[in-house]
């Protein structure tokens, strides 16, 4: 399969470009990203544990909502390298919640050839639960 008319080059990007991506969270999801990683925390596995604190219900994890952000920088930087990321998380993600995560580019830092995005994810309310900046390598 040749990814070659799909790699973004640095005169391809520019400020202000953005992608986004909206998923449904799961507890089939939950499951699967459990047996992925081991985080076996019961705040995302059991209800009997979880609904006695001030969550009052399961979480799906944090990391796994920003997993949705790797998915955006992809998308918009495609075909590069990842750097780094910051991750705040604000709101809790509950199983049903409806996610929306965006990558925005903010700035071309000519120098070190990278991009700087603004990162973020709302739930169906559009209430912010993540917020960051991510860094990525423009390798062309």
């Amino acid at each position: 399969m040749s990814y070659e008319d799909q790699i973004k080059k640095w005169d391809d990007l520019q400020i202000g470009d953005s992608a986004s991506f909206t998923k449904t969270m799961t507890e089939t999801d939950v499951i699967m990203w459990v047996g992925l990683t081991g985080d076996m925390n019961p705040i995302h596995i059991d209800k009997e544990y979880s609904k006695d604190t001030r969550f009052g219900d399961v979480l799906v994890p944090g990391l796994m909502v920003a997993g949705l952000i790797s998915t955006v920088v992809t998308q918009a930087t495609f075909g590069n390298v990842y750097a780094n990321q910051s991750i705040k998380f604000v709101k809790p993600v509950y199983i049903g919640d409806t996610v929306t995560a965006t990558a925005t580019i903010v700035e071309k830092i000519e120098k070190k050839h990278m991009v700087k995005l603004e990162t973020r994810c709302v739930n169906q309310k559009d209430e912010l639960v993540i917020i960051g900046e991510g860094m990525e390598y423009i390798l062309e």
